[in-house]
């Protein structure tokens, strides 16, 4: 069994704290979902448990297991176990899907020559056009089929927990349905943990919640089980909204992927 446990959270970005002090624990097996309006500090919390450039850690500790992330760089907290599925995936030119599992094998102390069969089958079982397995990193690939690719990712690299930030956002009806059955799956069949951040409850509808998270102003303000979500897809965030916490920072982050926030 193992934990990611974010204990006492904050971090800021010049002149503005954005995360006010996040306590959760997602164990193997688990789905936590954290729900929040926009400008809650949703996608600040994922960046900053992957290690994205920009922010300034100020207080707290994130782990996996006992092994402290906030001092490892990004590619190291991969190898601990972490995944970032990405809200807004990003584009590599000149690097193939195949070449880039290729190097994640081989880092990871995994067989290369297992690529080609396992990507294919896990692209089958997505259905993600096998077509675009050859082409470069996410090039000319629809938002939807990004989000597919992102999935196939998680399913052949296996990490111990996964972020998903909005991984919703831009699918449609059945590719939703795809892509959170094929998380909800790795759940049982590898243990898994997921800590699944979105707007709506339409991925909660397939992706089944074990508790719910309302962020609001940077902080955890409110946790529940599944029927938490129900509530909120009733009433709004009008209840839980403290002042925003999350403002534009992207002429602060020193990141040439820079995206959106939510």
């Amino acid at each position: 069994m193992s934990a990611l446990k974010i204990t006492g959270l904050r971090a800021s970005i010049p002149g503005r704290e954005i995360l006010r002090g996040i306590d959760l624990e997602v164990e193997s097996g688990q789905v936590h979902a954290v729900m929040g309006p926009n400008g809650s500090g949703k996608s600040t919390l994922s960046h900053v448990l992957m290690g994205r450039p920009g922010y300034e850690v100020t207080g707290g500790s994130v782990t996996i297991d006992g092994v402290e992330l906030l001092e490892l760089p990004t590619w190291k907290r991969a190898q601990a176990g972490l995944f970032l599925a990405l809200q807004y995936p990003i584009e590599v030119p000149g690097v193939s899907l195949a070449d880039m599992f290729a190097e994640s094998f081989a880092a990871a102390g995994r067989d290369r020559a297992s690529v080609p069969a396992l990507v294919t089958a896990e692209a089958e079982r997505i259905g993600f056009d096998a077509r675009f397995l050859t082409r470069p990193l996410n090039v000319d690939l629809s938002g939807g089929e990004k989000k597919r690719n992102e999935t196939l990712q998680l399913g052949l690299l296996r990490p111990k927990f996964a972020i998903l930030d909005e991984i919703d956002s831009g699918l449609d009806v059945d590719a939703l349905r795809a892509v959170a059955r094929r998380v909800e799956a790795e759940t049982t069949e590898t243990g898994l943990g997921v800590l699944a951040i979105t707007h709506y409850s339409r991925l909660l509808s397939e992706l089944k919640p074990d508790v719910v998270h309302v962020l609001s102003g940077g902080r955890i303000v409110a946790t529940g089980g599944a029927e938490l979500a129900d509530e909120l897809e009733r009433t709004g965030y009008a209840g839980y909204v403290e002042d925003d916490a999350e403002v534009e920072v992207m002429a602060h982050l020193d990141d040439p992927f820079a995206d959106h926030l939510a």
